[in-house]
């Protein structure tokens, strides 16, 4: 679960599925079933989705990570052997599989890309023998560039990790250390890398920046974490410049604040925070720094339960995942209107830590994750207005 592993820290919606793969035990899970889409209560219609090659078993299973405007949707799929790989479904239903030249074969190791763009260029990472991570950047005609931030480090979980792509195929994501502190980057598109350290942001193990995302205009969102452990969000605009933001109701004590965000095209930031009782609720800041908090329906209210924000598309329409009171996981999708509806994929599991997770949305609604089923298997799933 490297995904996770990296990211609960300065992206605490990431954290929260962390638990749900740690009952998987391992990585991002992302078959072709060949499953008739399913429609939900509120009229929309979920497929599921299996990379043909994706393992069968627990710790197994498909997920998908990103969609983009055209329906093409990135994932990785982790095979019976517990490897992780790869894949691209084209809108038409097709899958493409690929590994990152040099990826491990091991346990946990392999491919995991993580967002893509419009062009249908895709970045990542992958987990050498050895568990370092690199970055990698796969063009649309299928060939791969691996790239290392400078002062990356090359130990087991240190390394580089492609988060965000734009348009113009400018990547954001984390470099971790020699000493295992995070930095932010910004990956031009003629290769050159830019180091984002967020002003405060801790120097320590498993501090500092992380950059999550960026849109079309070049401005970058993402969080980092102080000395304390208090985590905060920034957004970095074109030209360098740093702001620095915390969402009213969040926490200051160690592992409580606000996580790193989303950003589409108009400025606006989702994400999640965490407060002063360790539980987690979504917002969003709209451009001119205006904060809107919200949970959905449901989501518990104990320690490391709520809303998680993990997604917002052009129209300001947002979604994410939410885990009740037993730990179970549920999707939901925020309207701009501040009308939040809730779903879960048809076959996922009701025990904890089974259920609904959404990670992404496109322009049109359409919304892409995962869920996972009563015997710890993840599922691609697809949910269309």
């Amino acid at each position: 679960m490297k995904r996770h592993s990296l990211t609960s820290s300065v992206f605490p919606e990431f954290g929260a599925t962390a638990r749900m793969k740690a009952a998987l035990a391992l990585c991002l899970a992302l078959s072709a079933l060949a499953l008739a889409p399913s429609g939900t209560a509120r009229g929309a219609t979920i497929t599921p989705f299996d990379v043909p090659a994706a393992g069968t078993g627990a710790q197994q299973g498909t997920i998908a990570s990103t969609i983009n405007d055209v329906g093409a949707i990135t994932g990785n799929y982790v095979d019976s052997s517990n490897v992780n790989h790869g894949f691209l479904r084209a809108p038409d239903g097709t899958f493409t599989t690929f590994d990152v030249t040099g990826a491990g074969t091991g346990l946990g190791q392999g491919t995991t890309p993580f967002s893509i763009n419009l062009a249908g260029t895709i970045t990542g990472e992958s987990d050498d023998a050895s568990n370092v991570r690199h970055g990698f950047l796969r063009a649309p005609d299928g060939t791969i560039t691996i790239f290392d931030a400078t002062g990356a480090g090359t130990g087991a979980n240190q390394g580089t990790v492609g988060f965000g792509i734009n348009l113009a195929g400018a990547i954001v994501g984390v470099y971790i250390d020699g000493s295992n502190a995070q930095h932010g980057f910004l990956r031009a598109p003629d290769g050159t890398i830019t180091t984002i350290d967020a002003p405060g942001a801790g120097t320590g193990a498993n501090q500092g920046t992380g950059a999550g995302s960026i849109n079309s205009a070049g401005v970058v969102a993402g969080g980092y974490i102080d000395a304390n452990n208090v985590r905060h969000s920034f957004m970095r605009a074109a030209d360098g410049t740093i702001t620095t933001f915390d969402a009213p109701g969040a926490g200051t004590g160690a592992d409580q604040g606000t996580g790193g965000g989303s950003i589409n095209s108009v400025g606006e930031v989702t994400g999640s925070y965490i407060d002063a009782n360790t539980v987690f609720h979504g917002y969003l800041r709209s451009p001119n720094g205006k904060f809107t908090s919200f949970d959905a329906p449901g989501a518990g209210t104990g320690i490391n339960l709520g809303t998680f924000s993990s997604g917002i598309n052009v129209k300001g329409a947002i979604t994410g995942f939410y885990t009740d009171a037993n730990f179970v996981y549920h999707g939901f999708l925020r309207a701009h209107n501040g009308k939040i509806t809730t779903f879960d994929a048809p076959g996922a599991g009701t025990n904890s830590p089974q259920g609904t997770v959404s990670y992404s949305i496109n322009s049109a609604g359409v919304i892409a994750g995962f869920y996972q089923d009563g015997n710890g298997v993840s599922h691609g799933l697809l949910r269309t207005p």
